[in-house]
């Protein structure tokens, strides 16, 4: 498990772009049998992904972690963005096709990962953060999902966000999780922009076509930095820093977050003629 410490706003300022991305890019999440965390310790955000293949892939335990098992003091979020999968967690099994999410509560020792058909794998994009409360494990689908559609082709912002797991669908200690899709001829997320003080956030994207690429933006609203992502990427956002996109096509990405409360609009936002 990589570990990532906390970058302060003055620290980042001073950065170049290799030492951004060093920072804040998560650029490998995917291989095959194998499991890739990274830890954040902004709010002691986990996030990465497996991709069962020839085998069941059995969730770790890091050491980094100090806990009897990955799960024993932490509650997890899992979106799936390849082939149809399993997921078995203490006996119990929960099939996940493209797009669907599992939520899986604290205390939840035995986690197995596999895939339906091994050249078109799985691929469990994971989310975890530390729980106080064991709330139980449950499947999402995007018919359960809570549905806004907002922006619009004039300001090449039209999307539709699935907020799957948040405290509107079913009970979480601090952990949110969903996925917007931009609508074709769409390529802004996140737009106007935002921050919020009581949160960090992790963005990963997704379906994004061949030889396309999105730049993230981040840092303070007066004070912002960009990252080029490609396919499969995810991006750390510290609380201080907006956090938003433009791609050169449209793409889906998926949003997770924790912090002090559960309110989905606590937002800062940010004027797009004032961002520097």
């Amino acid at each position: 498990m990589d570990n990532r410490l906390a970058i302060s706003p003055n620290e980042a300022k001073q950065m170049d772009t290799a030492a951004l991305r060093k920072a804040f890019l998560i650029d490998k999440l995917f291989e095959a049998d194998q499991a890739h965390f990274t830890l954040s310790h902004y709010d002691r955000y986990i996030a990465g992904g497996v991709m069962p293949v020839t085998k069941a892939v059995a969730l770790p335990n890091p050491e980094k972690l100090k806990a009897q098992y990955f799960l024993e003091r932490r509650e997890m979020g899992i979106i799936n963005v390849g082939g149809k999968g399993t997921i078995t967690a203490d006996g119990q099994t929960y099939e996940l096709d493209y797009k669907e999410a599992l939520y899986i509560g604290k205390g939840t020792q035995n986690v197995q990962f596999t895939s339906a058909d091994s050249s078109k794998p799985a691929k469990f994009y994971i989310n975890a953060a530390p729980a106080h409360h064991t709330y139980p494990t449950k499947k999402i689908s995007k018919a359960n999902a809570e549905v806004v559609e907002l922006g619009s082709p004039a300001t090449a912002n039209h999307r539709v966000i699935n907020k799957l797991i948040v405290s509107s669908v079913l009970e979480v200690c601090q952990l949110q999780m969903g996925m917007t899709e931009l609508k074709s001829g769409s390529v802004w997320n996140t737009m106007p922009a935002h921050t919020h003080d009581r949160r960090m956030e992790v963005y990963f994207y997704f379906e994004v076509p061949q030889g396309q690429s999105v730049c993230h933006f981040m840092g303070e609203p007066q004070e912002t930095r960009h990252i080029w992502m490609q396919n499969e990427q995810a991006v750390i956002s510290p609380n201080w820093s907006i956090h938003s996109g433009a791609g050169t096509s449209n793409y889906t990405f998926i949003w997770g977050m924790a912090g002090e409360n559960l309110d989905y609009g606590d937002m800062d936002h940010c004027a797009i003629t004032e961002l520097r």
